[in-house]
């Protein structure tokens, strides 16, 4: 039973999140706005679910105001399926999306496997490539510097990391870090990735690997 978020300016939709979420025994808040909600409640929540399109604040202006504040998943519910609004979804700190409309078992599907992976237990340090995991903290560090990772983006590094030099398709990855599989996902994994190359490539270090018509690696 997790403490789960839901902010969405249409009603049915809150009501439909909520019966759903709420058979699986969630503990679950609604709100139709994110104004007047002080900073600080939001670190109360083990998940959250923000629409995108708000009239007083969306989605993305939120999760940038809470990522650094907040701990937990947050996942977007976005009637938009651009690629480049679910790209710039995930770079500002979101774990994934789910497009409206929806059915009830992918979204039960995807919030209890965020909410697995936040609880696996993790209790040792992993080195490979110049980057060092803390398995217990899920942090990783270059030369003693902490890289400051989105939780999906260090789900994938220590995937690869500990899967070091074999070659993972985008599909097996998501399935493997979510615990969900769904093939047209692929494009969250690629802007992951994107993402992280970015954040390492600033200290020097590539471990990741494209690896054409298949996918990546970590060399």
């Amino acid at each position: 039973m997790a403490n789960i978020l839901i902010i969405d300016d249409e009603p049915d939709i809150l009501a439909l999140v909520n019966n759903i979420l709420s058979k699986d025994h969630h503990r679950v808040t609604i709100k139709t706005s994110a104004r007047h909600m002080p900073l600080n409640e939001y670190s109360t929540f083990d998940l959250i679910l923000l629409d995108v399109m708000m009239p007083d604040m969306d989605g993305f202006e939120l999760c940038t105001q809470i990522r650094d504040i907040v701990d937990c998943p947050i996942l977007f519910l976005t009637a938009k399926s651009m690629e480049t609004d679910i790209m710039f979804g995930l770079s500002v700190g979101a774990d994934d999306y789910i497009v409206k409309p929806f059915r009830a078992g992918e979204l039960k599907a995807r919030v209890n496997a965020h909410l697995r992976r936040e609880n696996r237990g993790k209790n040792h340090m992993l080195s490979a490539s110049g980057v060092k995991f803390n398995l217990s903290a899920k942090e990783i560090f270059v030369d003693k510097e902490k890289i400051n990772l989105t939780k999906s983006e260090y789900q994938i590094c220590e995937f690869l990391a500990r899967n070091k030099g074999q070659v993972f398709s985008k599909e097996q990855i998501y399935e493997s870090v979510y615990g969900y599989d769904r093939e047209s996902d692929s494009s969250t994994i690629t802007e992951h990735v994107k993402n992280i190359r970015s954040k390492l490539s600033a200290r020097e270090v590539s471990p990741i690997e494209t690896v054409w018509g298949i996918g990546y690696k970590w060399v």
